[in-house]
């Protein structure tokens, strides 16, 4: 057994701590024990230390196999920092020389290293291998365990083969440690290490300091983030994006916008990537925008914000990126900013993989939606997704339980669900369950026969949003659980069976609606949204009467959002003006005279002190990708073949097309246009468009659609706006 003195006089010496936090000491003496173990531990718990101490204490070498170069790097130059002997910790990876490796190798031999970090590739190596199994090891540790899990959030395939090499240098203790593991992700690790029987140790996920909030992603995202960020003065705080370019666009109009902020993705050279990680840890920015490349093993304790920008693909993801916020235990807002439609793009971005990677992508998406979409304590969810119970009606420290919505009785709806996954043999997920007790004839309901069935269309009125809120709900109220092996499946549990034979009250929060929320900004009538409604009365007076002189859609001159701006912001000079979104220098020119003097006149005579600090800049041209494509077009380049050579989908150039001439630049597409489309129809589209009084691309789209595909609708949308508008 462990002597638990000199665990506690190693820790004092090496580290300077006088006691542990959590299970770390019950873990360390199991390690020391020879005992496999299994730690289940949140972002900031010190889950590192679980593996350092004991390996500083062992005889031999720990073999630390670890996912990133750029953590390998910050573990080893942390250890270093305890002691005097730089030989204590080491990496081998592919970013050594040979010389590096060759004293690498001689530091291990002569005993000075404790501590050997390798990525799992590096592992595999026949060379690695053969020089492994020559010196003595202490215990194999798996950091970021999550990685072996298909259902986890960083699949490494690599990690899957960590257990045969294993097996080949030498059998050892194996700590696997992760941050962030469902059940189905914990079952994934310890069968695929040949771990099943290792001591598990979990600590709660609870973060009580951390506020959840979602927000509906509106076109107006970038003024509201801009809005967030100077409300929280020099505090840092990280913004999450998708994509590379979105995050260097960000970027870009955070700085024009005179906030201190920096872009991180893998895209950029290393040199670049470490000064920017560097200037943010020493505090000479306050904001760095990233994508999910940015942040493992991080260790700035007073990050007081995580923003959002996309929503994740997965609330595993999600967790472990809101968990760089206050680790410190301070304040730690995470704000998440979602729309539907992100969802269809998350979709596309997996139709290159397997059937069956696709399958499980779905799924965690669909996990990730149903969060950002429920009424439900968010805590609550989070914690219930990583198998801990949460049993407080209200956290008091998320925007639901803020802000809590009316309940619903769905006694009965629960009751139906609850008989379907009987009926079915407890063998479906939730869509499928849906579409029998709505009565939605699909092939495979048929193909089952379950079209047969007494709860086929039992609940045919019931809204399928509702019914999915029900399910999800029951999940967490324990009536129904998820399949551990084949995630997704339901189950019902004896909790489920027990409310069958005597059901009793089952009340629901019903879901927040996020289907329509860019058409609902744009179409609304926008006092509501104005800041200053007798001056967006004006101003919609103004462009009505400029419409009527030049004959005109009034939305062609500027669209709803622009106006609401414009009652908001007060600006008075054309170059104010064009850093209206959806206004731009082109429309500035030729409209804006008339509309900065009214705005002005009105801010005199009212005493109006402009608030300067939502006056959102836009970056000039937005980004390089705009320039090209608008030379592209001077050049007549086919539109596929310019979306293809910009890696873009045909879609995609379309938006790109249409944030262009909102900005107020005029391109001329007739080149293409008519290669594709005859005049007569043109015309007609054209002239649909000449007659709408509100700019609805929607209805467009419904009322054209038979004749016309939704890109041809749009790029006709495009000329005409350009060349009327613009």
């Amino acid at each position: 057994m462990a002597d638990q003195q000199a665990i506690h006089q190693a820790l004092k010496s090496n580290f300077g701590f006088d006691k542990f936090k959590g299970n770390q000491l019950k873990i360390i003496e199991s390690l020391l024990d020879g005992k496999d173990v299994f730690v289940l531990m949140p972002t900031g718990g010190g889950k590192s230390l679980c593996y350092q101490l004991p390996a500083l204490m062992s005889d031999g070498v720990a073999i630390i196999i670890s996912p990133l170069i750029a953590l390998m790097k910050n573990q080893v130059d942390v250890m270093r920092h305890y002691g005097e002997d730089d030989g204590v910790a080491h990496f081998l990876n592919s970013s050594l020389t040979k010389g590096a490796i060759d004293q690498v190798k001689a530091d291990i031999t002569a005993g000075r290293t404790k501590l050997l970090y390798v990525a799992p590739e590096s592992l595999a190596k026949e060379s690695n291998i053969a020089f492994l199994k020559s010196v003595k090891i202490s215990f194999y540790a798996v950091d970021e365990a999550h990685c072996i899990s298909e259902w986890g959030h960083d699949f490494r395939p690599e990690y899957r083969r960590i257990r045969p090499v294993i097996q080949e240098i030498g059998v050892h203790p194996v700590i696997a440690l992760t941050a962030t593991a469902t059940p189905k992700v914990q079952h994934d690790i310890q069968k695929n290490l040949g771990m099943l029987g290792a001591e598990v140790f979990k600590s709660s996920f609870n973060r009580p300091n951390l506020f959840y909030e979602i927000r509906p992603k509106t076109r107006d995202v970038d003024r509201e983030i801009i809005r967030f960020i100077r409300s929280q003065g020099k505090k840092s705080g990280i913004i999450y994006c998708l994509s590379r370019k979105r995050v260097e666009e960000l970027a870009e109009v955070l700085k024009v916008n005179e906030i201190s902020a920096l872009p991180y993705h893998a895209g950029m050279d290393s040199a670049t990537r470490s000064a920017n990680q560097d200037a943010f840890l020493h505090e000479e920015v306050s904001v760095i925008v990233a994508t999910i490349a940015f942040g493992m093993g991080i260790d700035k304790p007073d990050v007081r914000y995580v923003i959002h920008y996309d929503l994740p693909k997965s609330l595993e993801g999600y967790y472990q990126e809101t968990g760089r916020a206050g680790r410190d235990g301070g304040e730690g807002r995470c704000v998440t900013f979602y729309n539907r439609k992100d969802l269809i793009k998350l979709d596309k971005l997996m139709q290159s993989k397997s059937p069956a990677e696709q399958e499980i992508g779905r799924q965690l998406l669909a996990e990730t939606a149903g969060y950002a979409e429920s009424s439900v304590c968010r805590r609550r969810i989070l914690l219930h997704y990583f198998g801990e119970t949460y049993t407080a009606d209200n956290c008091g420290n998320c925007d639901n339980c803020l802000n809590p919505k009316n309940q619903v009785e769905a006694k009965d709806e629960l009751c139906a669900v609850l008989e379907t996954v009987l009926s079915t043999k407890e063998r479906f997920k939730a869509d499928y369950l849906i579409n029998v007790l709505i009565g939605r004839r699909t092939d495979e309901v048929k193909s089952y026969g379950h079209d047969e069935l007494d709860e086929f269309g039992s609940l045919p009125d019931i809204d399928e949003k509702f019914l999915g809120a029900v399910i999800r709900q029951a999940v967490i109220a324990g009536y129904l659980a998820r399949d551990i092996e084949n995630y997704g499946i339901l189950k019902i549990t004896p909790m489920g069976k027990k409310f069958l034979k005597k059901p009793v009250s089952f009340k629901v929060v019903e879901d927040t609606d996020y289907s329509d929320v860019d058409t609902d900004v744009q179409m609304k009538s926008g006092a509501s949204c104005a800041a200053d409604q007798e001056l967006y009365s004006i101003l919609k007076d103004l462009r009505n009467k400029l419409a009527r002189q030049l004959d005109l859609p009034p939305y062609v001159i500027f669209q709803e959002p622009s106006l609401e701006a414009m009652a908001t912001t007060y600006p008075i000079t054309l170059e104010e003006l064009q850093n209206i979104s959806g206004v731009g220098s082109g429309k500035a020119t030729r409209y804006g005279k008339e509309f900065v003097r009214v705005i002005k006149r009105y801010v005199e005579e009212n005493e109006i002190e402009r608030p300067e600090d939502i006056r959102v800049r836009q970056v000039p041209n937005r980004s390089k990708l705009k320039i090209s494509i608008i030379q592209a077009i001077d050049r007549k380049i086919d539109l596929e073949e310019l979306a293809e050579s910009k890696g873009l989908e045909f879609n995609e150039l379309l938006d790109e097309l249409e944030a262009i001439i909102d900005a107020g630049t005029k391109i001329n597409i007739d080149y293409f246009l008519n290669e594709i489309i005859s005049e007569d129809q043109q015309e007609e589209v054209i002239e649909y468009f000449r007659d709408c009084q509100e700019d609805d691309l929607e209805a467009a789209i419904q009322d054209l659609g038979d004749e016309y595909s939704e890109e041809e609708i749009r790029l006709l949308r495009i000329k005409f706006l350009s060349e009327m508008g613009n």
